[in-house]
């Protein structure tokens, strides 16, 4: 069969390009068809790339920390070197001629360890490693800044005006220029929190706007504690958590809601519903309906901040926090929620939950959020008070489902019940939704799950 080429697939339609965090495969490893061979990352999400062929891994074209473009070679499999079962044959295999005109004197073992030893020779060519920085460079800034001995220290405190805060060719000219004259206007880091001396040497800690630790204050370290130095995601996660509360004013509203009906409901519909859809049935579609159609009443909620400009989404994608593996969060986006039935809603809150927790997201699964709800109820929490994800104005926290004592009002009297009830947390920022607004919002999310009807599926 040859060589297979494998190349970084397409990722999503606002994806040119990742880094290489991890290689997965060696050298001379075999490789089966559908293994992940190396571990890629864009500026919203890890995923792995997957071999469609099986063979021979004899040459990488990248190493860790290198910027690939969509639908370059990452590396070659040898896929004919592969030896198949023995199959038990009444004569002996005769070598077709073709072979022996390929490679006359050379047996195809030999051909390949010289192919995998001349791969282990190949020299790596120069590149500005990012793989320590919260930022993302584009390949272009990443080739000026190489040209013209730009540090990755200095290119983390170049002021970004592109999108996001990313350094523009445009603004690493600018910088070049005023390094030139002795004006450069560099973003000002704190000082950092005293580093122990340790035998193994010390990696460069990446330049924050806003420091991780608390202001100046020296964090005590004996022998006894452990250091772990927070992976790529958890760096990304600590500086985008910063950025928000430093950017939006956040304010919190509580409410609880009746969800017996949708309790009972459930309870005696899921067998019947994974039997006929083959999807599990699980409280968060239903609580996801109910808040794409209050967004759909309330357009202002919907909304984004570019300056003092406002931006009313159309699309209304609701944004679904969920755990990795590893601990850390992503919020992978269900797109156009008020467009989806009860059963297009579970297929795809199953569908994104899956992946996020076998790291098979793409970038396009994580981008274009206009509203994030985070279900905390699923760790046992009551309520809570979560942080917007920017450029959003609001996300909501689902607390626990639990069995209380409540008073029922009827016609004949009020009595005391057992229901089942659950806080809900609307955080939203104050800079553009009001108190009345964010709880009129909550308000309406609440009483569309306290009226759901068990008889159509619907609000």
């Amino acid at each position: 069969m040859g060589r297979y080429e494998l190349k970084l697939p397409h990722m999503g339609e606002s994806v040119a390009e990742a880094t290489l965090t991890n290689w997965l495969k060696q050298i001379g490893d075999t490789i089966n068809e559908d293994d992940a061979v190396v571990e890629v990352a864009t500026d919203k999400v890890d995923s792995e790339v997957i071999a469609e062929q099986g063979g021979i891994l004899i040459e990488k074209r990248f190493k860790d920390g290198d910027i690939i473009k969509v639908g370059e070679t990452i590396a070659i499999i040898q896929n004919d070197a592969i030896q198949s079962e023995p199959v038990i044959q009444s004569q002996p295999e005769v070598v077709p001629e073709p072979i022996k005109e390929i490679i006359p004197e050379e047996a195809p073992v030999q051909i390949l360890e010289k192919q995998i030893a001349k791969a282990q020779e190949v020299t790596q060519k120069p590149s500005l490693s990012t793989t320590d920085s919260t930022r993302f460079y584009s390949p272009l800034v990443k080739n000026i800044a190489l040209a013209e001995g730009i540090t990755l220290e200095e290119l983390d405190l170049i002021p970004g005006t592109g999108s996001e805060g990313r350094v523009t060719k445009a603004d690493i000219f600018k910088y070049i220029e005023q390094k030139e004259t002795g004006t450069v206007p560099l973003k000002v880091s704190a000082p950092s929190a005293p580093v122990v001396a340790s035998k193994k040497e010390a990696t460069p800690t990446p330049q924050y706007d806003i420091p991780l630790t608390s202001g100046n204050t020296p964090v005590s370290v004996n022998g006894t504690d452990e250091i772990i130095e927070m992976d790529r995601m958890r760096k990304m996660i600590a500086q985008n958590m910063r950025d928000s509360v430093q950017t939006s004013v956040h304010v919190q509203s509580f409410m609880e809601a009746d969800v017996t009906n949708i309790w009972n409901w459930r309870e005696k519909v899921k067998e019947a519903f994974e039997k006929r859809e083959g999807e599990k049935l699980t409280f968060t579609p239903v609580f996801m309906l109910a808040i794409a159609k209050a967004l759909k009443d309330f357009p202002m909620m919907n909304i984004s901040v570019d300056g003092t400009n406002i931006i009313v989404k159309k699309n209304i994608n609701l944004g679904m926090a969920a755990a990795l593996p590893s601990g850390n969060l992503i919020v992978p986006v269900i797109k156009n929620a008020d467009q989806l039935s009860l059963v297009g809603m579970a297929k795809a809150v199953n569908d994104l939950a899956n992946r996020a927790k076998n790291n098979r997201l793409k970038p396009d699964d994580v981008m274009g959020g206009t509203f994030t709800v985070s279900n905390i109820g699923s760790f046992g929490s009551l309520f809570g008070t979560p942080i917007i994800s920017q450029p959003q104005v609001g996300i909501l926290a689902l607390g626990a489902i639990r069995k209380v004592p409540a008073v029922i009002e009827t016609p004949q009297g009020d009595f005391i019940g057992i229901r089942q009830k659950m806080f809900i947390t609307h955080a939203y920022d104050h800079r553009v939704v009001d108190g009345a607004l964010g709880g009129l919002f909550l308000k309406r999310v609440v009483d569309y799950l306290e009226n759901w009807n068990a008889q159509k599926n619907c609000f």
